[in-house]
């Protein structure tokens, strides 16, 4: 029996290979014979975190498609109006939706794509020379069926995976638990005496504020450890989410890498921090609790790492230490959420093409500026939020993903058929981009001045320093 072959094969549908799959369907005249595979049964994004009232932290515009082509019948407002809520969006009046609703529009789109497969789990990608092709084998995962195709190029979207640290595994899942199963645990922490929640994330705060919600009628203790310096929101101004661009993409992939991961280690608050009404919502909470005199029973604790957790008479024993004083303290709790985060581990299925991909001297892919996978092979391995250390903040972001998508797809079809945006922000980060605009600006070095003799500075005014 012949095996399939198509143009791109999709590794894993989160909401990239996703939009990639979207625009790919949008294309007028254009003829990309792709297909996706996914090892879910269904298209779900983050199930265990779509607590009610939360909302996406990017606007409706970072939907699948519209940032590269507002006309694409995948788009969220196609979406609201094909399932009748467009009025109910319009009088709603805001950017940010909720995300139970983006999970909806995701599996809206899935379920309109032919591409798409679900219970699709990659097993091997190997280079077939004989087929000039990538050779893509696949089991069902509920009924073990082998599934095997051939591709010219192949997309790589599998996402990142909840990470645990090692020294706070080995307990049971129904009390020491990541944020990703926190829907699915919530029954369980609403029945405990104390709960305590590890991280300072945006997961980590949404957990703590649905609780913290909650607390009146399930009567427990609720504390929160994390050993980030404090409780921080993320940046989000608009002259700051300007970092979320082609121009800023373009300019970091030119940085040297020591220099990249210098620059990145700065710059965790532009989206790792919390949404600023996710903490203004748990503030104004304690403060009502507070009211009186009365006592929220409720804790907050920064500067502390949580070193190990040991079971203890039905409950757990957290090791900390606050790092700024090097004092060491217990904590006990009954249960514990741990926001630790997120990995991405390099697939298992890549492992017959390991010898032929490179990697940095941190074990790191190693990727174009366009996306690809730089690789010792006749076709393509393109990726999808795996260059956050060459491509910058904006790889995991769900906007820059069109962006990205619209590059690919591009290379796929030969010619640009969406555009690959230039001069979208209003301030420059290279050099050659800023004296190009700017009269008055040039390339020439000057000697760096001689100190003011009257002042002991040097004349010209330094920088100021944000902190």
């Amino acid at each position: 029996m012949t095996e399939p072959r198509y143009d791109v094969v999709g590794i894993g549908l989160g909401p990239f290979n996703l939009g990639l799959a979207a625009l790919l369907d949008g294309l007028d005249g254009e003829d990309v014979d792709a297909c996706f595979f996914e090892q879910d049964a269904e298209m779900s994004w983050h199930e265990g975190m779509l607590i009610e009232g939360t909302s996406l932290e990017v606007p409706f515009l970072a939907d699948l498609v519209t940032l590269a082509d507002p006309t694409n019948p995948h788009s969220f407002l196609n979406y609201l109006r094909e399932t009748g809520r467009i009025y109910e969006f319009y009088f709603y009046e805001t950017f940010q939706i909720p995300r139970r609703e983006y999970n909806d529009y995701l599996r809206w789109v899935a379920e309109r794509l032919d591409s798409t497969r679900f219970s699709r789990r990659v097993t091997d990608v190997h280079w077939d020379a004989t087929a000039d092709a990538f050779r893509v084998e696949a089991i069902d995962p509920e009924t073990d069926e082998e599934i095997v195709c051939l591709a010219d190029d192949v997309a790589l979207g599998v996402g990142s995976r909840p990470h645990v640290p090692d020294h706070l595994q080995g307990h049971p899942d129904r009390d020491v638990f990541h944020t990703s199963r926190y829907l699915h645990r919530r029954e369980r922490c609403l029945d405990a005496d104390s709960i305590t929640v590890v991280g300072s994330g945006q997961s980590a705060a949404e957990v703590f504020l649905d609780l913290l919600q909650r607390q009146p009628d399930g009567d427990y203790r609720l504390d929160w450890l994390t050993r980030s310096e404090g409780f921080f929101p993320m940046e989000y101004s608009k002259l700051g989410l300007q970092h979320f661009t082609p121009e800023y993409t373009r300019y970091f992939y030119d940085l040297p890498q020591e220099r990249k991961d210098e620059v990145r280690e700065g710059q965790d608050l532009l989206y790792k921090g919390i949404d600023p009404d996710t903490s203004a919502n748990i503030y104004d909470t304690l403060y009502r609790r507070s009211i009186g005199d009365r006592d929220p029973d409720v804790g907050l604790f920064a500067m502390s790492e949580v070193e190990d957790i040991e079971a203890r008479d039905g409950a757990y024993r957290l090791d900390c230490r606050q790092w700024q004083t090097d004092e060491a303290f217990v904590h006990d709790s009954e249960v514990v959420v741990l926001g630790t985060g997120y990995r991405r581990p390099i697939p298992s299925f890549l492992s017959p093409l390991g010898d032929r991909i490179a990697f940095d001297d941190q074990s790191r892919f190693r990727v174009t500026a366009d996306y690809r996978l730089e690789a010792d092979l006749p076709g393509r391995l393109f990726v999808q939020n795996a260059d956050l250390h060459t491509h910058g903040v904006g790889a995991p972001d769900l906007g820059m993903g069109c962006y990205r998508n619209a590059c690919i797809v591009n290379q796929l079809v030969g010619r640009e058929v969406y555009p690959e945006d230039t001069d979208t922000v209003f301030q420059d980060f290279a050099v050659e981009e800023f004296v190009e605009r700017t009269p008055g600006t040039d390339r020439e070095t000057t000697d760096r001045q001689e100190p003011d003799a009257r002042h002991g500075t040097h004349a010209s005014t330094p920088p100021e320093d944000r902190s």
